[in-house]
């Protein structure tokens, strides 16, 4: 049986489409004048719809770099999850001296409470014939006065499903400095109006290239109930950022069962 977004009739639903806001962008260019608010928001939503769809598009035909189907985790595993900013290039690839909070895409944003706002936030190409992914993250951190600096990465919806107590979830990633640099992560799960959040050291400072480091969060000591989780999202906090440099070269997530006792 042919999928309903494949046949006849879906595509010419969506040529239809096309071709009303190819009129519709005629007119607003004819005429004087703001776009409806209703309408602009319609577009904007369209955009944001199409654009996933291209980078899931592009992430799904990548070559021999998607390595993520054939990492060896831990037995049991059965969700694994490589962020979209690490496999396709994003349409806004830098934030330039960001206000708190701004998103470099989707899944990516930023917090810091520095007054100066001396940072950039940049999607990079991973070079290196060791990389296992096409891009990274690069974090650029000039005259620093804040007292915090973060960076956090939300996870996708397969990554919540059936998400409980008897999970571990796992955080293997490489990472670069300039300088060394401590760096923590912080596991948020959020279910209704209650959020629980664990926290964990990344090893050693970081400190020169591919420094390795995996983190497990152990959910069976979260204050969990049975109801379904709403949102969870994974926290990168750098101490004491002044005046360094660094890159995320790839994280990959996953979760498998805890043992047992």
């Amino acid at each position: 049986m042919a999928r309903p977004d494949r046949g006849w009739l879906a595509r010419r639903i969506r040529a239809s489409a096309a071709r009303q806001w190819a009129r519709i962008l005629r007119r607003t260019r004819q005429q004087p004048g703001p776009l409806p608010q209703s309408l602009r928001d319609e577009a904007d939503a369209l955009h944001r719809d199409l654009s996933q769809v291209i980078r899931l598009a592009d992430a799904r035909s990548l070559g021999p770099r998607d390595s993520l189907p054939r990492m060896d985790l831990p037995a049991g595993t059965d969700r694994r999850w490589r962020p979209q900013v690490m496999t396709v290039p994003i349409a806004s690839a830098a934030l330039v001296a960001p206000d708190n909070g701004r998103w470099l895409s989707d899944e990516v944003a930023l917090f810091h409470d520095c007054p100066e706002r001396a940072l950039i936030l940049r999607q990079s190409r991973n070079r290196r014939a060791t990389d296992l992914t096409d891009y990274g993250l690069a974090l650029e951190m000039m005259g620093f006065s804040g007292s915090f600096l973060s960076f956090s990465l939300t996870l996708p919806p397969e990554m919540l499903e059936e998400l409980g107590t008897h999970h571990i979830v796992r955080l293997a990633s490489t990472l670069q400095a300039e300088r060394p640099i401590v760096v923590y992560a912080r596991l948020n799960i959020q279910q209704g109006p209650n959020t629980e959040t664990i926290l964990r050291q990344m090893g050693d400072p970081i400190a020169g290239r591919n420094c390795d480091r995996v983190v497990e969060f152990d959910l069976g000591y979260a204050e969990l109930s049975q109801r379904t989780v709403d949102k969870a999202w994974l926290d990168l906090i750098f101490e004491a950022p002044y005046m360094n440099a660094v890159v995320l070269r790839d994280v990959i997530l996953s979760r498998h069962p805890r043992a047992q006792i």
